[in-house]
């Protein structure tokens, strides 16, 4: 079993703006495998997922599960694959706060026409495999919050999905319960299921086979400062690039310039020399929001973040 995703595109709009959180991404997960979405929060983590859960489609690209092409289902097919295929643990658990844990891990089993007799044994069977055999009339609210995780894990399980997606899983929780829900990923993927997680805990890598960064952080090949020399109109970088250098106008004028929905564009701001501008895409590891245009002939220096602070510390005299 595999999953093959091959360049996806999701665009949406948001305040009139395009935004673009995931721009040609490619990637590949195997069974017995778990694999790290990882960066910081607006970085399209929860909007993968979804498009992986089939809950969004995606503008351009592919998704694959052992070869069966995700992005067009529709109908009972789409149904199918929802409920058979895909396995989902939420941020928030989303747990039916009347329910017990066992009931709670039976709703899909139920929803799926499996018998009472064998739902209940089937959320036995679970929540024993997620070490909580002795916690399954207990209601959520009496339950700590590793412990509700745990159950999430187990009612996405339910069908035997063989993809288990989740989302941010160790958000919610203390030191202690987040030792033992990341043992119970690696031992769910070492059982043979693929597994992707979003998060933003970089604690998580040692467990990851593979590891997907979705927030910039330097990019290879790009000099670490450097001097640019622009043309009128010529552009230093694009709205939803990877974000690297913090810059300095040495000479001329630069606008910074943000897409429209519409297809238009909006003039956001203009420095001249002396002045700094993009810092807080490398700073905060986020894409360009908005494009950096010169308005004549100019020149600029590039500057990593380190080197960005230092000269501010100068400038201010600190």
């Amino acid at each position: 079993m595999t999953l093959e995703c091959r360049d996806l595109v999701v665009e949406y709009s948001g305040g009139g703006y395009v935004v673009r959180p995931i721009d040609g991404l490619s990637l590949d997960v195997a069974s017995g495998e778990l694999a790290l979405l990882l960066g910081a929060s607006g970085c399209g983590k929860t909007t993968l997922l979804s498009i992986l859960a089939a809950i969004l489609r995606p503008q351009r690209g592919s998704v694959r599960l052992n070869g069966r092409e995700v992005t067009g289902l529709s109908g009972s097919a789409l149904t199918e694959y929802r409920r058979h295929s895909v396995g989902v643990v939420f941020q928030a658990f989303n747990l039916l706060p009347s329910l017990t844990a066992a009931e709670n891990v039976q709703v899909p089993l139920r929803a799926a026409g499996v018998s009472a007799r064998r739902a209940r044994r089937r959320a036995e069977e679970l929540l024993g495999q997620v070490g909580l055999a002795q916690r399954g009339l207990h209601r959520p609210g009496e339950l700590s919050g590793g412990e509700q995780q745990r159950v999430a894990t187990a009612r996405a399980l339910a069908l035997d999905p063989p993809l288990l997606l989740a989302d941010e899983p160790t958000a919610h929780l203390d030191y202690i319960q987040i030792e033992g829900v990341l043992r119970l990923l690696r031992e769910i993927a070492d059982a043979g299921r693929m597994v992707v997680v979003a998060t933003h805990d970089e604690r998580m890598m040692p467990l990851a086979d593979r590891t997907i960064e979705l927030s910039p952080r330097h990019l290879e090949g790009v000099p670490s400062r450097g001097e640019v020399h622009l043309a009128a109109g010529e552009i230093l970088f694009r709205q939803g690039d990877l974000s690297d250098l913090v810059y300095v106008v040495d000479q001329g004028d630069v606008e910074l310039v943000r897409m429209l929905a519409d297809g238009g564009e909006e003039v956001l701001s203009r420095y001249g020399k002396g002045e700094y501008f993009g810092e807080l895409g490398p700073m905060f590891r986020l894409r360009r929001s908005a494009t950096a245009r010169a308005i004549g002939p100019c020149r600029v220096s590039g500057l990593p973040v380190s080197d960005f602070r230092r000269s501010l510390q100068q400038r201010n005299g600190v």
